[in-house]
């Protein structure tokens, strides 16, 4: 997999062609970086357009890039007066974006190029606890513990629009880049918005109280991540208990709950991010940060995430699920277990983090 330093990129492997489908039950670990000391944990973990590189945000206040490709690591940088997570390439591979976990609230423009601030989203007053980009162009949307979900542009350093919405922790776009849904846990809601008159009231709202009472029960697990199939037909609700919803995008009927027996990773969820604000605001978390432990392949047809145990589970969504919608896993065996799990269409390759970063590929000898 990896090769001279001063090579070129090689040409993408034959599985990267592949259909899921194909490859999905051979995917094994082919690259492990190891982390420098195991009292430190990747927190965020996100692709560039490319697929050629991968940045992870480390709890030890650090970011660090790695060419997918090569599968080298490339460069670290330190971000240690305000910290890091949720690190996200813009549009432009150099340029990442990513939210503070001290000192204040702001979301930071950075580039890798010369190793310095672009530009600062300024207007969270609590902690950000989701940051996702447009697809379709440099417009992006966060979510904090204030309340607020605001919607930017890379362009300018003042917030385009703001919604204030009790909880609402999580939000994504949809692959057409037209709708947002807003999750909040709190409120027991997805609500969605068309982009262009996200000032109005929600043309959708996904009322979860029941889904949440009867798979996840009072003390039953956050919810710690949404997103959208890329066929645009289920929404993915991730959590950290025992299981994830996948909702019919558009009458938000649950149409699995991906079930793992195991438990979860441990990651702390957005409503337990520790505050920026008060006297605690310094304190370090008795568990690491996280993005939420699941991810869709590119197809729509699985999700594959993390568990109590070493490894990765997949669920097939293609089949419909039983009458009590309860959808068991298959497990791949792999090192460390999958807090954070990144899937890299380009490549046909899946990326999973704890303590270290594992790359995993298809294994030729077993598709054959």
């Amino acid at each position: 997999m990896a090769s001279g330093a001063g090579a070129p990129p090689p040409p993408p492997p034959e599985h990267a062609t592949q259909k899921v489908a194909d490859v999905i039950a051979a995917f094994r670990p082919a690259k492990k970086f190891k982390a420098p000391t195991q009292r430190t944990s990747i927190t965020s973990l996100d692709f560039d357009d490319t697929g050629d590189l991968a940045v992870v945000a480390r709890d030890d206040e650090t970011l660090h890039i790695y060419n997918a490709a090569l599968g080298k690591h490339a460069k670290e940088f330190k971000s240690q007066k305000y910290g890091v997570h949720l690190a996200r390439f813009s549009h432009h591979a150099q340029n990442i974006i990513y939210a503070s976990t001290k000192v204040d609230d702001t979301i930071r423009f950075f580039s890798t190029h010369d190793n310095s601030f672009t530009r600062y989203f300024r207007g969270h007053t609590d902690t950000v606890t989701s940051i996702q980009l447009c697809p379709a162009n440099d417009t992006f949307i966060s979510c904090a513990k204030d309340n607020t979900v605001r919607l930017w542009d890379l362009q300018s350093p003042n917030f385009q629009g703001m919604l204030n919405l009790h909880g609402a922790y999580l939000a994504c776009y949809d692959p057409s880049a037209t709708v947002i849904a807003i999750a909040s846990q709190p409120g027991h809601a997805v609500l969605l918005y068309d982009i262009r008159n996200y000032d109005k009231i929600p043309f959708a709202t996904f009322d979860m109280a029941d889904l949440n009472q009867r798979f996840l029960g009072p003390d039953g697990g956050e919810w710690s991540k949404i997103e959208f199939t890329n066929d645009g037909k289920h929404l993915i609700i991730s959590t950290t208990g025992t299981g994830h919803f996948v909702l019919d995008a558009f009458d938000g009927a649950l149409k699995h709950f991906c079930f793992r027996k195991r438990g979860a990773t441990g990651r702390l969820g957005p409503q337990a991010f520790p505050s920026t604000q008060g006297p605690n605001a310094a304190s370090r978390p008795h568990a690491a940060l996280g993005q939420g432990d699941t991810c869709a392949t590119p197809d729509g047809q699985y999700l594959i995430g993390g568990s109590s145990e070493e490894g990765l589970l997949v669920w097939d969504l293609s089949r419909d699920a039983p009458s009590d919608k309860y959808t068991h896993a298959e497990h791949l065996t792999g090192p460390g277990k999958a807090a954070v799990v990144g899937y890299n269409p380009k490549y046909n390759m899946l990326a999973t983090a704890d303590k270290d970063l594992v790359l995993w590929q298809p294994d030729p000898d077993i598709m054959m």
